[in-house]
């Protein structure tokens, strides 16, 4: 089979992180689809332990901005979408991280299957309580991640993988 016979495996390579938007706004539909996506992400029992923050409002991304050295990403991005571990929907931490994992790559794919750009700031998570306050959330939230997204100033971002023998330690 051929990557490009797959649209999914087409997705997966062609995605790319986006650093670098244009300053136009981005539809409230295409942000919602993109979440629906990610909330289709496996889960242990199915708890879909995560939970997302949509900020629009400048100031907000501003004050979020300024936790972390990616300021300019954020500032330049239309939206922010926080995603966030529920811990009190969580049965295993472990498990639910990865399964918040899971829910993020969805999130990415789905917005870039919608033509617009995205990049995951972990970053911030050295200031993830001060993200909570910000936003005025409950304190059972964890963030794990801030997603910038936009319409992409450009699509010339360039990748590369380690060869699978790299990273295959056992086969039998």
């Amino acid at each position: 089979m051929q990557i490009s016979d797959s649209p999914i495996l087409k997705a997966i390579h062609e995605r790319r992180s986006v650093r670098q938007f244009m300053e136009a706004p981005v539809s409230r539909d295409l942000i919602m689809t993109a979440i629906e996506a990610a909330s289709w992400a496996p889960s242990g029992l199915n708890n879909q332990p995560w939970r997302f923050a949509i900020i629009w409002d400048k100031a907000l991304r501003e004050a979020l901005a300024a936790l972390t050295r990616y300021a300019n990403i954020l500032q330049s991005a239309s939206v922010l979408i926080g995603v966030f571990l529920d811990k009190e929907n969580s049965y295993d931490y472990t498990k639910d991280c990865q399964a918040v994992g899971a829910c993020l790559q969805n999130l990415l794919l789905a917005l870039h299957s919608l033509d617009l750009g995205a990049v995951w700031i972990g970053e911030i998570l050295k200031n993830k309580e001060r993200v909570i306050e910000i936003l005025k959330l409950p304190e059972q939230l964890e963030l794990m991640a801030v997603v910038a997204v936009g319409h992409p100033a450009h699509r010339n971002q360039k990748s590369h993988r380690l060869p699978l023998d790299k990273l295959i330690l056992l086969e039998k």
